[in-house]
């Protein structure tokens, strides 16, 4: 099983002086944790598109790039760009030149989106929600298919035997179909062929088994090779030596997170029991090494997937806080995972890095 990380790109808050990073040091600190993740041994780093002071991590493409450059071999993508208001011609171009940049290493997630701060902000109707990422998804997939693409829609100008470049040297780009759990997400990432990543932000996270069974299907009902199919899953967490600092530590950016995201979306925050619940048996992984090992495998037993990936930079943690918790998973849950499931296939990772669309 692949193992990493992802991130929005939270600010830091010093635990000094209870001061909050810039949007410009938030992004320097996303290049000191992927350098981390690559030297621990950690597979994969994601980077999610959002558009907000508290999560500026509004070009994954350009911060990856930078990453490629002091890294050697952790696989590097989005999670997710949002193609509903993105061009898909220039989320290729971003991609493919992180791709040679980093020697083949570069992914796409493309997804919907779970904010909407991007619609107003790049001149696009909510209500076109479906249609927009519908219509650019299939020509995310022409441009990675083809050098010269012909496309025509509804969402943005036609293409007639246009040249897309720079191209792959592996070909094309592995392009994934994010979604938070939507069944007809699942279907219709199998009917696509594509890998599909599910964001499991609460609740019991082996329910969705039931979302990877309809991807299995749909996969192979349209002809598919079976085997080629790919389910990650990507999810929060954080971790430290002991239980009680863990749960401490995160608790204290979660209900941050959540107070907040709350007043801008009309729910009430969750209280120190539903926490507690969720960080023992739901969609929070937190706790010591050997516990996150045990829930990823009992997760692995429901869902099958071959990577798990966990935001662990919530609600203005510190810095020192997020390095310590991703040299655990590299360090201490990865070798527990590889003891398991054995060590990552080198096929597996050729087959991820030549999933095409």
């Amino acid at each position: 099983m692949q193992l990493g990380v992802y991130s929005f790109g939270d600010l830091a808050r010093d635990p000094e002086t209870g001061t909050l990073a810039t949007t410009a040091q938030a992004t320097r600190n996303l290049l000191e944790a992927i350098r981390l993740a690559d030297a621990v041994g950690l597979d994969y780093f994601g980077i999610g598109e959002h558009h907000t002071v508290q999560a500026p991590a509004s070009a994954a493409a350009t911060i990856l790039a930078g990453a490629a450059t002091v890294t050697s071999r952790i696989l590097l993508g989005s999670a997710v760009t949002v193609l509903s208001t993105d061009d898909p011609v220039r989320v290729y171009q971003q991609f493919a030149t992180l791709d040679a940049i980093s020697g083949g290493r570069a992914e796409i997630t493309a997804g919907r989106g779970s904010s909407t701060e991007s619609f107003p902000l790049f001149g696009y109707d909510l209500s076109d929600y479906d249609t927009l990422y519908r219509e650019k998804l299939d020509l995310l997939q022409r441009i990675n298919r083809d050098e010269r693409v012909t496309w025509s829609g509804t969402t943005r100008s036609a293409l007639t035997d246009a040249v897309i470049v720079p191209r792959p040297d592996r070909g094309h780009l592995p392009i994934w179909v994010g979604t938070g759990g939507s069944p007809g997400s699942s279907v219709r990432a199998g009917q696509l062929g594509l890998p599909v990543s599910y964001g499991i932000i609460g609740g019991q996270p082996e329910r969705f088994g039931q979302f990877a069974g309809l991807y299995r299907q749909a996969y192979a009902e349209a002809g598919h090779p079976v085997e080629q199919a790919r389910v990650a899953v990507g999810n929060p967490g954080f971790l430290a030596p002991r239980q009680a600092d863990a749960q401490r530590i995160f608790w204290d950016g979660w209900t941050t997170a959540m107070t907040e995201a709350g007043k801008q979306r009309g729910f009430r925050p969750p209280d120190r029991a539903q926490f507690n619940a969720e960080t023992t048996r739901g969609a929070l992984f937190v706790g010591e090494p050997e516990q996150i090992a045990e829930r990823i495998l009992r997760l692995h037993t429901a869902m099958g997937h071959m990577r798990q990936f966990i935001q662990m930079d919530i609600g203005y943690l510190p810095q020192r806080h997020y390095l310590a918790s991703i040299e655990l998973l590299g360090t201490k849950v990865k070798p527990l995972i590889d003891a398991e499931l054995g060590p990552e296939p080198a096929d597996l990772r050729a087959t991820v890095l030549g999933a095409t669309a």
